[in-house]
């Protein structure tokens, strides 16, 4: 029995930096696979029209905060789930597991009505432009009637990584996106006998892809993860687990939602000094995501691997892990910064940018670039408070950063009357949340890391 256990929780016994990279490396790179899929979506849609590509953009705040909801109850999962791993109680886990499904069926009911109801007076606040508007609400309202494989997928991939089987989840996301990238061209523009239905295409193009995936991640739960056992009809919900679950859950919500609030905080901020000013920042926010995107991704095989060793009482091992992410990050984000800072105009071409585009486009990916590097270490240690249980520390960042100090740094600067000034809201803000980052950090180094037992295997 003890070899067993020693076998299937690789998270307390395999060298801490290969155990990074087999854990990490999956999901980087399906997350690369699914930026590329958002890249090229709204690739496709710039070739409709370029009203198409600003109402694509303005969805964004909409489509982060059911990313947000999806993405922060999936944190909590991760965390209980690998910390009753590596405290060797299955029965948690099994109830984390169940439960965390139960709240993602929640959720998408909650996001189905939001699309029936929301999407119209949302698109009525940003801009009066009838063509943007119509545009999208024929793009968000497919994707929130339609998200229910979305959030089936994102949970159940959730699953896969606290369990340390993250392979898995690079297939499920990479036929996703294949699936997606393949549907765009013959939807959006009515290839092989179909209708040509242009931005409702795009949409459907991807909920299609996250329907697929979604299903395919529950066989592979079903067939491959044999640490956790779900079942429907001896499932109960458990005010305590939902309570853990969110302890850990709401903070990470927050915080991204508050990435929503930003989104659409800017997008306001910029119509008022140039509708192409907004179009930029969305296809920013597209292009960013190749450089984030997989930070996030080992961020997604952090916290379980920290989660386990400080529920297994191995405090090496976590500051090991640390310390590795953390050159990672570093080093990915500084890539990401040399590409943006030598090749703005050729990523904007991309999206069949204009001359007045790249006018704002080209400073404005040099100047909010500047920021990458600063942010790998914000996020990462970011991460560390969620694998914890101390979310709350990511939240005051994540607030600190986005609220109090970017959008009144970038409205005060468009009292300029310059869109260009605009972006360096985003070196200051980081600025200020690198600060706050490191204070929390020195706090919990002290008060949770150190007094961790050091049981290294």
């Amino acid at each position: 029995m003890h070899t067993e256990v020693q076998q299937e929780n690789k998270m307390g016994v395999m060298p801490v930096n290969r155990l990074l990279i087999s854990m990490s490396l999956p999901m980087m790179i399906s997350m690369l696979v699914q930026a590329l899929y958002n890249v090229v979506d709204s690739i496709f849609v710039a070739q409709i029209h370029k009203d198409a590509l600003t109402a694509v953009s303005l969805a964004f705040p909409l489509q982060s905060l059911m990313i947000a909801v999806c993405a922060g109850t999936g944190v909590g999962i991760n965390a209980i789930l690998s910390r009753a791993l590596g405290a060797g109680d299955r029965e948690r886990a099994n109830r984390a597991a169940g439960n965390g499904v139960f709240l993602a069926v929640l959720s998408y009911i909650v996001f189905c009505i939001l699309g029936f109801a929301a999407v119209k007076p949302f698109y009525a606040s940003q801009t009066d432009d009838i063509m943007i508007a119509q545009y999208g609400r024929d793009y968000l309202s497919i994707v929130m009637i339609l998200s229910f494989g979305f959030f089936m997928q994102m949970t159940f991939e959730r699953l896969l990584q606290a369990t340390g089987k993250t392979l898995y989840t690079m297939f499920t996301q990479g036929t996703g996106a294949i699936i997606n990238l393949i549907l765009d061209p013959i939807l959006i523009f009515g290839y092989c006998g179909l209708p040509r239905m242009e931005v409702r295409g795009a949409a459907l193009a991807t909920v299609i892809g996250q329907m697929v995936a979604g299903l395919l991640a529950i066989v592979i739960n079903a067939r491959k993860n044999k640490e956790i056992h779900l079942s429907i009809r001896r499932f109960r919900p458990s005010g305590k687990i939902i309570a853990a679950i969110y302890k850990v859950g709401i903070p990470s919500i927050i915080m991204q939602a508050i990435g929503s609030l930003m989104t659409y905080g800017m997008n306001r901020i910029l119509i008022g000094l140039e509708m192409t000013g907004a179009t930029v920042f969305g296809v920013y926010f597209k292009m960013q995501s190749f450089v984030f995107m997989p930070i996030f991704g080992m961020n997604n095989g952090v916290v379980p691997i920290i989660a386990y060793n400080y529920g297994a009482g191995k405090r090496t091992r976590m500051i090991r892990t640390i310390r590795y992410a953390l050159v990672y990050a570093f080093a990915i984000m500084l890539m990401g910064l040399l590409i943006f800072q030598v090749f703005p105009e050729q990523l904007l071409r991309l999206f069949n940018a204009d001359e007045l585009m790249l006018a704002y486009g080209v400073p404005a990916l040099r100047i909010i670039s500047i920021h990458f590097p600063v942010a790998a270490i914000c996020i990462i240690l970011g991460t560390v408070f969620q694998a914890l249980g101390h979310a709350f520390y990511s939240l005051i960042v994540s607030v600190a950063r986005q609220i109090v100090v970017l959008l009144p740094a970038a409205y005060l600067l468009s009292l300029t009357g310059r869109v260009t000034a605009v972006w360096w809201s985003f070196p200051i803000a980081e600025v200020a949340s690198l600060t706050i980052t490191l204070i929390c950090f020195v706090r919990i180094y002290r008060k949770v890391i150190c007094k961790v037992p050091d049981k290294e295997a």
